[in-house]
């Protein structure tokens, strides 16, 4: 017999995969981000009273005997499990493990895969998957869950696709949610929030989002397409000051790393993160945070503001150095403007961490050797260099499909090894040539003696050295282990 206990469960992998991110992988630098839509969900739960408990498989290195044991011992009503496409195999397997451990209990499949191939994962999950949940799920979890815990019917339930016998049924589509404020602050007491890591970023950091959704319309960018829409939603100033004094009055040691927004883009909005910028002088909060930004938010006053408030860096997408293949990526930006946006914020004391892809229609050797430059010669503090992959939903996803471009025959080529990698072959550019550019760019851009002389002497802290060196390590274990 189950219990009115929930289970929200980030299930496990292969080892050091990063579902979280907007490239689930094993990345190069062995990133790893706490669950933190599954937070919100657990923390929108516990919020109506029900008894619920969060584990992340991954942060923990629990395998599938370990999901067996626990189903097995909380006799859950209800369990959450999230999805990938790289993953989606193992994940409908890890339903079937809850299943066979605990028979009476729901099974809901939230996150990007299902959402843009729920009918698909519900046959191929063949009865071992009840329901998914398409788009923002905060919600959707917990009406799904309130239904299964009071013998509720779920016809009138927005958001999910579910089996009823041998019917799949989609109901009506949930509408975004409009007011973010009224959303709880991830539940993290669930997790241990040193065990997250991101070389890139101070340590320990934290995640917060301060808005969902994004205005632009990047072909190959999955978040806006498929989970958050193309609208930016804002939370307050207020609201998001909340919640980083919640979090340093119950961590007290977050001080010593720093907050990152994971929305889209933070700076779009000028005004709201003025006033952010305000309220963290006004309120003397002395913390170091760091935010997503677009190349194009050329605005000295603006960075100016952050750096006093305590903003240490900028994360941006560039993603190419070549103007043809920002074209047609449909970034929306100049590589002059790129490049100038670098010089203001650089002269205004911020760092930046570069983002590029490789692998995009229409990419050549040429305009691989383009971006590789203008990472080089341009003063970026870091990078990361992705091979783009086509995730279901997105438009470089139908163009790849619609041009017979894909490799892949299931889900599971998503991968190699867990390993980040192309799945597309081109007419004369091969997916391993994209490969090795990335290995490559990688290597040219850290390996130079004065970056590395300069990574070392500039580190702020023990705690800065740390997550330079277990950063360093990881991708050199990276690029050994793929020698191997």
């Amino acid at each position: 017999m189950t219990t009115s206990k929930i289970l929200i469960i980030n299930e496990p992998f292969v080892k050091d995969f990063c579902r979280t991110q907007r490239w689930a992988a094993r990345t190069r630098g062995r990133v790893l981000r706490a669950p933190d839509w599954l937070a919100y969900a657990t923390a929108v739960l516990e919020k109506e009273g029900i008894d619920v408990e969060l584990y992340d498989f991954p942060a923990r290195d629990w395998d599938k005997d370990r999901l067996s044991q626990l189903v097995k011992a909380k006799q859950p009503a209800l369990v959450v499990l999230d999805s990938t496409t790289p993953s989606i195999y193992s994940d409908i397997d890890c339903a079937r493990i809850c299943k066979e451990a605990c028979p009476d209990t729901k099974v809901l499949m939230v996150g990007p895969h299902v959402s843009s191939l729920p009918e698909e994962t519900l046959v191929n999950a063949n009865g071992s998957v009840d329901a998914t949940a398409v788009g923002e799920f905060d919600y959707t979890v917990r009406d799904y869950a309130k239904a299964i815990l009071n013998n509720y019917e779920c016809s009138t339930i927005e958001g999910i696709v579910y089996r009823e016998g041998n019917d799949i049924i989609r109901n009506k589509p949930r509408p975004l949610i409009e007011d973010l404020d009224e959303l709880p602050f991830p539940a993290w007491h669930h997790l241990n929030l040193w065990d997250y890591f991101d070389g890139t970023k101070l340590y320990p950091y934290i995640d917060v989002i301060g808005g969902r959704g994004c205005p632009f319309k990047c072909i190959f960018c999955l978040w806006p397409q498929v989970m958050h829409g193309n609208r930016y939603r804002l939370r307050s100033a207020e609201n998001i000051v909340e919640e980083m004094k919640w979090v340093l009055s119950n961590w007290p040691k977050a001080i010593e790393g720093e907050f990152f927004f994971e929305d889209d883009t933070f700076t779009v909005n000028k005004k709201r993160a003025h006033e952010f910028c305000d309220l963290l002088l006004k309120e003397n909060i002395k913390c170091t945070w760091s935010v997503n930004s677009r190349a194009d938010v050329v605005d000295r006053d603006l960075f100016r503001h952050m750096k006093k408030a305590g903003c240490r860096l900028l994360l941006v997408g560039f993603e190419s150095g070549s103007q043809r293949m920002l074209d047609n990526m449909h970034k929306n930006i100049s590589v002059q403007r790129m490049q100038e946006f670098i010089k203001v914020a650089r002269q205004e004391g911020l760092h930046i961490h570069g983002c590029f892809v490789l692998g995009l229609p229409g990419e050549t050797a040429d305009s691989i050797e383009e971006t590789i430059q203008f990472a080089l010669r341009n003063p970026l503090n870091t990078v990361q260099f992705s091979g783009a992959v086509p995730f279901p939903g997105t438009r470089y996803f139908q163009y790849a499909k619609d041009n017979n471009l894909l490799l892949a025959k299931g889900w599971d080529e998503w991968l190699k090894e867990g390993e980040q990698a192309p799945v597309i072959d081109y007419p004369g550019l091969s997916r391993s040539v994209i490969e090795r550019g990335v290995d490559s760019a990688l290597k040219r851009f850290y390996f130079r003696p004065s970056y590395m002389l300069r990574f070392l002497f500039e580190s702020r802290s023990k705690a800065d050295l740390y997550r330079k060196l277990r950063g360093a390590r990881n991708f050199l274990g990276y690029l050994i282990g793929k020698r191997k």
